[in-house]
């Protein structure tokens, strides 16, 4: 079996895939498109008539003729009429033409760009942590808001526009050829060395391309990194840093556009030289034509227009080429990163899940984040059901591998996390992620109200649902003290409102979405003692008739655990002591 001689073909097969639930929208665009071919193609008639029948001594066409009043073929201002009315009737249906096409064409392109990007941004979503540890949300980010657009530039720009010139190109063919057949031959001699320059034009620019989109990836990560960080920034006065940082890695990818701003401003110089040499040729020949009586002046001038908007479709069709070709690298890296494997897959006829009686276990657990360095190392312990198990250890140990691997955001190398007794990659992933709630030590809060904070886990919980949770996480109050309460729009990450306060919104959406199994992973570590207190006291309500596990440094946030686990470079060193053992 050959390999395939065209690396784009498989791309474009995925884009027909892509494309098939808006055919209706691309016959409609195709057909609105296609009308521009006859307009075009009548534009240069008034101006042959205008010459040859109007100023000259030949007979108006029949058709034309019977358009006209009785005697006005031989009044001249009348007849003069009839190419102007011809012209303007023309260039207004072609103007209509361009209106409708311009509006559906952008529709079209709105809506599959709209679907393609949901499509990458919800495959990026179910990709594991550790691709998402290793690639950064800049890079994600650039393939959803950029690379992902220059899949509606192929399918429309490419499929669209490359139908219409090309029919377009041979209608002005069949025309010229019926004029004078020796102009078409001007015309086709030079088509060959167009063909030529766009192919060498497509090899050089077509991995440059690649090259810039990853460095303009680069240039994104760095401003991301800057303003995410902006109060370390600040704090260090590295704005100058920073800003050098950002203009260094953006200069890679400025000059390396400017080469291919010349490599396209010579290719188009190419271009022009060959039009224009074809052109005059085919000028030279037709007044040596109209000399010889071959052909009228008017058939010369008509020609002349035609051959003009001859080599536009032709320039059109080289140009697109070229553009296709950065478009084409996005869609590689657009389909890349949705041919990337999902590390945590959910079996066929996975089990359901509906609500856990929250036995957690861990059975001989193995795990490395990189395949080299073992994050955790046969790690067995049980948590019954409606218990509390905390969780200690020094940076590095392993306490949040151990609840990474309980949510199955990633999967042990060996062993087993049971949860009621049946292995976690049997159960459905959405009804397994669906038993727990989460309060992190960087509580994530979204740019949207309090109130959809708080419903985050659970959208469809009624206000006074929303409120209950509040209350009981000792967030009502400062809550409702602020301007527009629970309508209140919170910052980026919630930061408009304090550490303990987006601690309680977190406690909030934990009493909401009412789990069987609470992660509690270092939640007072970054408030204060009377806020931690206060968050204690909610913590402790919603620790009751729950399996609980806390991870935490202080020992005032393990007092009321059953148990205390504690952890040594990803192993068990302790089990079942209570927090004066592990104080002692």
């Amino acid at each position: 079996m050959t390999a395939d001689r065209n690396p784009n073909r498989p791309y474009l097969r995925r884009l027909l895939q892509e494309a098939r639930p808006f055919w209706l929208h691309f016959v409609v665009l195709l057909v609105v498109s296609l009308l521009s071919i006859p307009l075009t193609l009548l534009l240069p008639l008034p101006v042959k008539i205008l010459i040859d029948s109007v100023l000259g001594s030949t007979p108006l066409p029949r058709p034309l003729s019977a358009l006209l009043p009785a005697g006005a073929a031989q009044n001249g201002n009348l007849a003069l009429l009839l190419p102007a009315g011809m012209l303007v009737v023309i260039l207004g249906l072609s103007k209509l033409q361009a209106l409708l096409s311009t509006v559906l064409f952008s529709y079209t392109t709105e809506r599959l760009m709209l679907s393609f990007r949901a499509k990458v941004f919800l495959h990026l979503q179910r990709l594991s942590l550790a691709h998402h540890d290793s690639k950064g949300s800049s890079d994600a980010t650039y393939r959803i808001q950029y690379d992902a657009v220059s899949v509606a530039i192929v399918i429309l720009g490419g499929g669209i526009t490359f139908t219409t010139t090309a029919l377009t190109l041979l209608g002005m063919i069949y025309v010229v050829a019926r004029i004078d057949w020796q102009l078409l031959v001007v015309v086709a001699a030079v088509a060959p060395f167009l063909l030529l320059s766009t192919y060498v034009y497509r090899q050089l620019v077509r991995k440059r391309w690649h090259r810039v989109k990853e460095l303009e990836s680069a240039a994104m990560s760095v401003l991301q990194e800057a303003l995410g960080a902006i109060r370390v920034v600040k704090a260090f006065q590295r704005e100058e840093q920073e800003r050098q940082r950002f203009v260094q890695t953006t200069m890679k990818g400025v000059r390396l556009r400017v080469k291919l701003a010349f490599a396209e401003g010579i290719f188009n110089l190419a271009v022009g030289l060959l039009i224009g040499a074809g052109t005059g040729l085919a000028l030279y020949l037709g007044g040596l034509h109209v000399r010889s009586g071959r052909i009228t002046l008017g058939a010369l001038m008509m020609a002349v227009i035609y051959l003009v908007q001859l080599y536009a479709p032709m320039t059109t069709l080289a140009q697109k080429v070229g553009e296709l070709q950065t478009a084409l690298a996005s869609v590689e890296r657009s389909f890349s990163v949705l041919d990337e494997p999902q590390e945590v897959i959910e079996q066929p006829n996975a089990r359901r899940l509906l609500h856990a009686a929250g036995r957690v276990e861990f059975r001989n657990v193995s795990f490395s984040y990189d395949g080299e360095r073992p994050a955790l190392q046969d790690v067995s312990f049980e948590v019954p059901s409606g218990t509390s198990l905390g969780i200690m250890g020094k940076t590095g140990a392993g306490k949040t591998t151990l609840i990474n691997l309980l949510g199955r955001f990633y999967d042990p190398n060996a062993g087993e996390i049971r949860i009621d007794g049946i292995d976690t990659r049997e159960y459905r992933l959405a009804d397994l992620r669906d038993q727990f709630a989460f309060v992190l030590q960087d509580s994530v809060l979204f740019s949207a109200s309090i109130a959809e904070n708080i419903a985050y886990g659970r959208p469809q919980a009624s206000q006074e649902e929303i409120e209950k949770g509040a209350r009981a996480a000792n967030a009502h109050d400062f809550i409702m003290e602020l301007p527009e309460g629970y309508r209140t729009v919170l910052g980026e990450r919630g930061m408009t409102v304090s550490g303990g306060e987006r601690q309680r919104i977190a406690l909030a959406r934990a009493f909401l979405k009412d789990a069987p199994i609470l992660i509690l992973d270092e939640p007072t570590s970054s408030v204060d003692t009377k806020t931690e207190a206060v968050i204690m006291e909610a913590m402790e309500r919603l620790m009751r008739g729950r399996t609980t596990l806390i991870i935490a440094h202080r020992l005032s946030t393990l007092k009321n655990c059953d148990n205390v686990l504690r952890l040594e470079n990803g192993r068990v060193a302790s089990l079942d002591l209570t927090v004066q053992d592990v104080a002692t």
